[in-house]
């Protein structure tokens, strides 16, 4: 095909079969990988399935950026009494930002990557749209991309299931078949977010001792920081009673934890913020969205305010967190999205 097209490449077997995908439909691949930390160790299996596939490997040293843009931004949300998503973030800032600019540096006419979301071109533009198979739909975390990159960026895995996916890295005799998927924030060692935010922090109000309390104020417990909860959180509280308590409300000036009941934590409304469309509808409108990675699909009505969008849902939603990020749908197709205030 005479096009290069630079393959975003973890180590991991989506982005790596991604790479022999596009190998096999004849396009000159040339991995890229991100190096986020000082262990650069995490580098090894991408430059072993680059070396399997015979493609050059690059490494792109984006150490300073993801601490500044990604690691920061996770530790002052948290110590705002907020709920971030750093994978939202991760791809806004670095891969499909930094990445993708090494990538266009290097030459590359396309910029590939092993997310389950499809790019399609209909109705006279690029789509992007969710993922074949439900369960691992990775197009809420893109909803940041432009209509510009999604014209250069090719996702192979967006009709496979995960099985499929491990079916043809064993045919492709990739390295990292059997690799398991991580479970964890990249860059937080055994996913201790709380040792984390504390190394970076220590003297922050949000990691200060304080109190639980219910909607009246009446003290139930103590805890050791606001930074450590979130809403909808009901393990680790610590507290005895008649009835389930869940965190419905943190309050980092008063170094409060708010419990009350489940359905307290249901509402029909929601403001967000920093609001990004990848195609922007005429509001108000109807919209699916979803509230969180792994949430369910609610209807809403989306109306457009001076400075934020209000989502007003057709039924109830459960633990409207801020920090993370509504994402809109019509259809099978992201059309943006915001975080939520």
């Amino acid at each position: 095909m005479n096009k290069k097209i630079a393959a975003a490449m973890s180590g991991g077997v989506d982005s790596s079969l991604a790479a022999a995908l596009l190998i096999e439909r004849g396009f000159e691949v040339e991995g890229v990988t991100m190096l986020l930390s000082d262990d650069e160790k995490i580098l090894d299996d991408a430059k072993k399935v680059c070396a399997h596939l015979g493609i050059t490997h690059h490494v792109a040293d984006l150490r300073k950026i993801f601490r500044a843009q990604v690691e920061n931004y996770f530790v002052e949300e948290y110590l705002r009494g907020r709920t971030p998503n750093p994978c939202v973030q991760c791809n806004k800032k670095i891969k499909f930002g930094a990445l993708f600019e090494f990538a266009k540096n290097l030459g590359a006419d396309f910029f590939s990557t092993g997310h389950y979301a499809q790019i399609i071109f209909e109705d006279g533009r690029f789509k992007l749209k969710k993922a074949a198979d439900a369960f691992k739909d990775q197009s809420y975390v893109l909803y940041n991309l432009t209509a510009e990159k999604l014209a250069k960026i090719i996702l192979p895995l967006g009709n496979f299931s995960k099985s499929t996916t491990r079916q043809l890295a064993e045919k492709f005799s990739l390295p990292v078949a059997q690799k398991p998927d991580s479970q964890e924030i990249c860059f937080v060692p055994d996913d201790d977010y709380k040792n984390f935010i504390a190394a970076r922090a220590p003297e922050a109000q949000a990691l200060q001792p304080g109190q639980i309390v219910d909607t009246n104020g009446k003290i139930l417990g103590n805890h050791g920081g606001v930074a450590n909860y979130t809403i909808g959180q009901r393990k680790g509280l610590g507290i005895a009673a008649e009835h389930p308590l869940y965190v419905i409300g943190l309050d980092v000036a008063k170094k409060k934890v708010v419990v009350d009941a489940n359905e307290k934590l249901f509402r029909k409304t929601l403001t967000a913020h920093d609001a990004h469309w990848i195609y922007k509808p005429r509001l108000p409108k109807t919209l699916d969205a979803k509230i969180r990675y792994g949430s369910k699909i609610f209807s809403c009505n989306v109306i457009e305010e001076k400075n934020f969008l209000r989502a007003e849902f057709f039924e109830p939603v459960r633990a409207v967190t801020p920090g993370q990020s509504i994402v809109f749908y019509d259809g099978d197709e992201v059309l943006g999205g915001a975080i939520i205030d």
